[in-house]
């Protein structure tokens, strides 16, 4: 369908910097980005992560800025019927649409292209996500702690859906806000129940926040509930924006995606540097899943130890244990805060070494390259751990993971023995349950070969 948008409140106007990296023809690194991630955005509630099919489907898609006297708009040709009702888009889609374009530029005029950020330290990169949030509005100043951040995977079963949607109306009975990686699955479960929760407690300032990034959001399109979306500008510091704002955060069954993000925050809180930083963590799933979580369990004990699983509890089959385990950490949090003076909306306590903010580009001479052995303090294990899932989830559902692979075979991943047959284990048992994709689970090939 050809359509033509107006903004809704902001990004009304542009400069002519703004709108030459946007337009012409086509050819630039930016305007593709933006295409891509629009289309993501049009595609909202599909149930399909093969990023090429979307992209072959939507071929001929097209979006170019139109300016005029009173500010600009979007022109759309050949976009996704599905995003319209009865020829008017659908509001939230017109919003996610605006959300890409001021993320995407924000970061290309404000963090990479000007001097304002040295990406190349620490400080530096965690100044630019919080301003890349600040700049989405999403930091709310004067709001209690109630941020639950949930992780799980966009290729889960029904039961585990069914249950994700449970804890979320818990949650949001208690009038906490959630936010997730805006896809399907456990990502969409527990904002969707929480809009129950909160509309029978007649809360109607709820968040439903989506934090993705320009790799992932195809395959991943935001889900129809996110009403705060932010494109963050790659997976580290998506996975920062994540633990920075989050007061607690519950784990859904999941596949390589969500290993990656709890090898994340694993690593962190095994800093010394964090460990007295209070952070509610809770796995959780139906009784369905007591295998996933035992593998799980046993696989970060394997590598990360017993002090990495005293980090996290486990509650199965019981949403209402969930969300009062939850508030009750809050309350821990809350306090902690306050007593520190440090910001509820932002935690900037959390110290993030640099190797966990990093961008990692999945190539099979990086993965190959991987320190997968016991020889290293525990958080920089965590660190090359959580790459090998990063580069897993790249040849699983990013384009270019996909490419490199059909070109040139699995990703190779070298290690010590225990290690090694650790996580061989572990992904034979996400394999089997079914757990790497959406499209065509049964027949999934994998992008990868584990080697002792």
């Amino acid at each position: 369908m050809d359509a033509t948008i107006s903004p809704e409140g902001e990004l009304q106007i542009l400069s002519r910097s703004e709108v030459s990296q946007l337009r012409g023809a086509g050819g630039g690194r930016l305007y593709e980005l933006w295409r891509q991630c629009s289309l993501a955005v049009l595609n909202s509630g599909a149930e399909d992560d093969d990023v090429r099919e979307i992209l072959r489907r939507n071929r001929d898609f097209r979006i170019a800025v139109i300016q005029h006297v009173g500010g600009i708009s979007l022109e759309l040709k050949n976009a996704p019927d599905s995003a319209f009702v009865d020829g008017r888009m659908i509001r939230g889609i017109r919003e996610h649409l605006f959300a890409v374009m001021r993320d995407l530029l924000y970061v290309h005029e404000d963090i990479i292209a000007s001097n304002r950020f040295d990406l190349t330290t620490s400080s530096g990169i965690t100044d630019a996500v919080f301003h890349i949030l600040r700049n989405a509005r999403v930091l709310t100043a004067q709001a209690d702690p109630r941020l639950v951040v949930c992780w799980g995977g966009h290729a889960i079963s029904r039961e585990e859906y069914d249950y994700s949607k449970e804890v979320g109306y818990q949650l949001g009975l208690r009038q906490m806000d959630i936010c997730t990686g805006c896809g399907a699955g456990a990502m969409k479960g527990p904002m969707k129940g929480a809009t129950v929760g909160h509309a029978k407690q007649r809360h109607r300032a709820g968040r439903y926040l989506g934090l993705t990034e320009p790799t992932i959001i195809a395959a991943e399109a935001p889900n129809p509930i996110v009403n705060e979306l932010v494109i963050l500008p790659d997976m580290e510091k998506r996975l920062e924006a994540f633990v920075r704002l989050a007061h607690a955060i519950v784990v859904f069954p999941g596949g390589v995606g969500t290993a990656e993000e709890i090898l994340y925050l694993l690593g962190i809180l095994l800093n010394p540097a964090n460990r007295s930083i209070p952070l509610p963590v809770v796995f959780t799933g139906p009784e369905s899943s007591r295998y996933y979580f035992e593998r799980l369990h046993a696989f970060i004990g394997d590598t990360l130890g017993a002090e990495a699983q005293r980090r996290y509890k486990i509650i199965l089959a019981d949403p209402e244990a969930v969300a009062r385990e939850v508030a009750q950490g809050l309350e821990v949090v809350r306090r902690a805060r306050a007593e520190t003076d440090d910001a509820y909306f932002f935690n900037w306590q959390l110290e993030i070494g640099l190797d966990f903010q990093r961008p990692f580009e999945a190539t099979h001479e990086s993965m190959a390259a991987l320190e997968l052995h016991r020889d290293q303090p525990v958080d920089q294990l965590a660190v090359n751990l959580r790459r090998a899932f990063s580069g897993i989830v790249a040849g699983n559902v990013r384009e270019a993971g996909i490419r490199l692979v059909e070109e040139y075979g699995p990703f190779e991943l070298r290690g010590d023995r225990a290690i090694m047959s650790a996580l061989d284990r572990l992904l034979n048992d996400f394999v089997a349950q079914r757990r790497m994709r959406l499209t065509d689970p049964c027949n999934y090939i994998p992008c990868y070969r584990v080697v002792a």
